[in-house]
């Protein structure tokens, strides 16, 4: 008879876990001279009437 189960899916890390690992590698980016900055509220890395590009493949040029 066949298998109609299917693999339980990997449980997601504990929210706890999670935000250690972030705070780690965060101070290991300021550690290593890394620097963040602030984005004040609202502005957006959008900019209205400029059409995006698309990025180039080159391994799709011959």
């Amino acid at each position: 008879m066949a298998n109609t189960r299917t693999a339980a899916k990997k449980k997601a890390p504990a929210a706890v876990e999670t935000s250690a690992s972030l705070e780690a590698q965060m101070q290991a980016f300021l550690d290593r001279g890394g620097k963040v900055d602030v984005i004040e509220s609202g502005v957006s890395g959008q900019v209205i009437g400029v059409k995006p590009t698309k990025p180039s493949n080159p391994a799709a040029k011959s």
